[in-house]
């Protein structure tokens, strides 16, 4: 009797061994140019699997019997696949002879046949693998195998399966590291080692929880590569971009097969994943110089793609957060969502299906871990952008608004308050801070009016001083992620989108006026009936919730995302371009009535200026705001979100924010020392006039200096 101990190194040893061999044969197949190198390679995977068929013909009927038909069945296969290779070589010897000195061996013409073919072996290797050496160490019986798809599950999520196949991967992409594209090298090994943390892989609970933290954090740095890649690289050719959409749609897949491995038990779902990720993996590798192909169309002209693109990260995102969730506060996960029964009528099942993806979706978007990812990964590209940007006070802001997401988006409603508050509901405690969007975070008790107004008071007085860029680009958790590098250069499907197209400028189109119409009505209508279940006049619920609670819910935890996914057809920004976010409009009108605006320095470069740069950066396509500096010097508009692109894309630095702070210097007179240097060529004269502010003109251009081209701007610089 062999001990357990030894015949686990030796099957250790023996999977090692072929994982490396494999390795190398995917590498000779990536260089395989010539027939006869291709039918050497696949000779030598079908080999290995007429190998492990027989062992597994074996293991599945130990016996004398099936040892007979298992080295029958691997000598047959073996002689059956020389004959292709002995005709291949055949076929060379008699070209060598016939073109003697002008011979060259015969090319490779169907390289992506070939390519399919050694992916197909591939795999099937290592799924043979998987079953045979489960069955050799007794951690799987014969009888488990059910039907295909359970074979399927139990032979992919093996230890057997992942980990052989996690090593073969990442030492292919090693070995071919100065082949492939240098910029993909390290994702295709970070593919590897997401394998690797593959949790159906691990036994032990413990091992499995840590396995699904590090692949969380192997996930989210593979999307923020991708989102920063295609910012970087706007014009990949097609092949990239599908591969980009290939891996993160996978991805999405593994992480709803997650899910169903945690909840329901079945691992079909990952396993159909993991097969999958291994498909796009060696499709890559061994056919690698596709990826050096021309430039494509710019993703930004590709709506579809983009929306494609969006939509499998958020889904990818929604189940990893669900996983998260389940393992790391499974009392929250239970508590917040109460999934109804898929029995009786078609409709009633219809009905109860929606209602459980609406509340699964609102559960887990709410949920601190999901904040937390979607935090990290859009926030990542803010710094990004805060390395990037020139404006100091641009700078400022974007930290500002980090911290911000931390602190009120899941700091004190998803961690603090409950702890300091156990008998309470999450993010009910304080209402001030804990309701993120105000009204519609629990119901409206009369006990809770003091808060309600002193809430909103002290947004109309924010507003009031500096516009709603407090909360549209500083203390909401939308600027976080629409500000990062990508998502901001989305912005140009504001112009480009149809849907989008339709909310340009700053007047009040007919649609945005029904918008808006439509949700202050909803938003005082669920506020008086919450108000009237609290005091026992009414009892309405819609969807099993207070009217209230719902109507943030379905704004902020669903629709909220629904819309960001939609970008590429309803443009950037769109919870303040189309009007559907209550508290953008309620500190939009608050806004326009204070000190905010925006200024130019001084009226004649803009009646001169061509580029029109300021319009164009606009992330809520405020297209008319050229007009109103050549013509008023400034430009106010309740749908400014204060983001500041517009400031910093003028290439001329006479545009900049003001609000109250510029309002108290000239209310007291303060004069400072116009900056030098700022060049304003398209001014042709040596005096400038008075600002709109009262400072002082700019004293005539030194002597040396031409009064034409190069004309310095007055009026002072907006302060840090």
């Amino acid at each position: 009797m062999i001990d357990p101990t030894l015949s686990l190194a030796i099957l250790v040893s023996f999977a090692t061994l072929m994982a490396l061999i494999t390795a190398g044969l995917v590498k000779w197949a990536a260089e395989a140019r010539t027939r006869t190198s291709v039918a050497v390679v696949l000779f030598l995977l079908v080999m290995m699997i007429a190998m492990l068929g027989g062992a597994l013909l074996y293991f599945l009927h130990p016996g004398t019997a099936s040892l007979v038909a298992a080295l029958w069945f691997a000598s047959a296969a073996m002689s059956v696949s020389v004959f292709p290779v002995f005709a291949v070589f055949l076929q060379d010897a008699r070209r060598r002879l016939v073109m003697k000195e002008a011979y060259a061996p015969a090319p490779l013409r169907r390289r992506h046949l070939f390519a399919a073919s050694i992916l197909g072996l591939v795999v099937l290797n290592e799924f043979l693998m998987g079953w045979t050496f489960q069955l050799a160490a007794g951690t799987l019986s014969a009888s488990r195998a059910t039907s295909a798809a359970t074979a399927l599950a139990l032979g992919v999520n093996s230890p057997w399966f992942l980990f052989p196949m996690a090593l073969e991967m990442g030492l292919s992409a090693f070995l071919l590291r100065g082949v492939l594209p240098r910029r993909f090298a390290g994702l295709l090994i970070t593919q590897a080692a997401l394998m690797f943390v593959s949790p159906p892989a691990f036994s032990d609970p413990t091992a499995a929880h840590v396995a699904v933290g590090i692949g969380s954090a192997l996930m989210i740095g593979i999307v923020i590569f991708v989102l920063e890649h295609i910012y970087r690289h706007r014009q990949d050719a097609p092949v990239v971009s599908g591969y980009f959409l290939g891996l993160l749609a996978i991805y999405a897949l593994m992480m709803a097969g997650l899910y169903q491995w945690l909840v329901y038990g079945s691992g079909l779902l990952f396993a159909v994943s993991v097969v999958l990720e291994m498909a796009l993996f060696f499709d890559v590798v061994v056919v690698p110089e596709r990826f050096k192909e021309e430039k494509g169309v710019p993703w930004t002209l590709r709506p579809h793609w983009t929306f494609a693109l969006l939509s499998v990260i958020f889904v990818a995102e929604a189940f990893m957060g669900a996983v998260l969730d389940i393992l790391l506060e499974p009392s929250y996960f239970a508590g917040a969502f109460q999934p109804l029964p898929l029995s009786g009528s078609g409709a009633t099942i219809l009905s109860n299906a929606v209602s459980n993806g609406f509340w699964w979706l609102d559960a887990v978007t709410a949920s601190t871990w999901f904040l937390l990812m979607m935090g990290v990964e859009m926030g990542t590209l803010v710094v990004f952008k805060i390395v990037e940007t020139r404006s100091r006070e641009t700078r400022i802001r974007l930290a500002l608004m980090l911290g911000s997401y931390g602190v009120f988006v899941v700091w004190f409603p998803s961690i603090y308050y409950p702890m300091a508050f156990p008998g309470l509901p999450s993010g009910t405690a304080v209402p001030v801070l804990g309701w993120s969007m105000g009204l519609g975070s629990a119901a409206i008790a009369p006990s809770l009016f003091t808060v309600i107004f002193a809430t909103y008071g002290i947004w109309a007085l924010l507003s009031l001083l500096f516009g709603r860029r407090w909360v549209c680009s500083v203390f909401c958790m939308a600027p976080t992620m629409y500000q990062g590098t990508t998502i901001d250069a989305m912005s140009s499907f504001n112009r480009s989108s149809p849907l989008g197209r339709k909310y340009l400028s700053s007047r009040f189109s007919g649609l945005y006026s029904v918008t808006t119409g439509t949700v202050m009505a909803s938003l005082v209508g669920v506020s008086l009936l919450s108000y009237f279940d609290q005091v026992g006049l009414t009892h309405v619920l819609i969807a099993g919730a207070d009217p209230s609670v719902f109507l943030y819910d379905l704004s902020f935890n669903v629709m909220w995302y629904l819309i960001f996914v939609t970008i590429p057809y309803t443009g950037n920004y769109s919870c303040v371009t189309m009007g559907w976010c209550y508290t953008g409009i309620i500190t939009g009108a608050f806004g326009r009535l204070g000190f905010f605006d925006l200024r130019v320095r001084d009226r004649e470069v803009c009646k001169r200026c061509t580029t029109l740069d300021c319009a164009k950066k606009c992330p809520v396509g405020l297209v008319d705001m050229p007009g109103h500096f050549r013509q008023k010097g400034r430009f106010r508009s309740s749908k400014c979100c204060g983001v500041g692109d517009c400031a910093e894309a003028c290439p001329y630095g006479n545009l900049y924010l003001h609000d109250v702070r510029h309002w108290v210097r000239e209310r007291l007179a303060a004069r400072r020392t116009p900056p030098a240097g700022t060049l304003l060529p398209m001014v042709p004269r040596a005096h400038a006039p008075p600002t709109s502010e009262g400072t002082e003109p700019r004293s005539p251009v030194p002597a040396g200096r031409s009064s034409g081209a190069h004309a310095v701007a007055p009026g002072p610089s907006p302060p840090a």
